[in-house]
């Protein structure tokens, strides 16, 4: 498994990102190939203190592989593009390999 993280800080008009987000954004995610599952939040809390960030998004790919496939798509371009419609605040993208745990 491989996962995409997105970290949203706050933005100018928070009221204009929920929207946007859920209303063109995330229609724009579902037809990202490669993309097994994925989530969101706009409550982000820290565990202590304020958190730094507004929204999360989580997606999941098959491995690496996939994920390299998938943002070198026309629809990871067009998702990139889009980010400034709505994040004003910017974004933090960042990818890992998930390793599996036991407790």
């Amino acid at each position: 498994m491989h996962k995409l993280l997105v970290l949203y800080p706050k933005p100018a008009d928070p009221d204009h990102f929920r929207d946007y987000y859920v209303t063109n954004h995330l229609p724009l995610v579902r037809k990202w190939p490669g993309l097994l599952a994925w989530r969101y939040s706009f409550d982000v809390a820290a565990t202590t203190g304020e958190s730094p960030y507004f929204a999360v998004f989580e997606g999941d790919f098959a491995d690496a592989a996939a994920f390299a496939a998938a943002q070198a798509s026309p629809q990871a371009r067009r998702l990139a593009a889009d980010v400034a419609n709505y994040a004003t605040g910017g974004a933090v993208v960042i990818h890992y390999p998930v390793q599996d745990g036991t407790g």
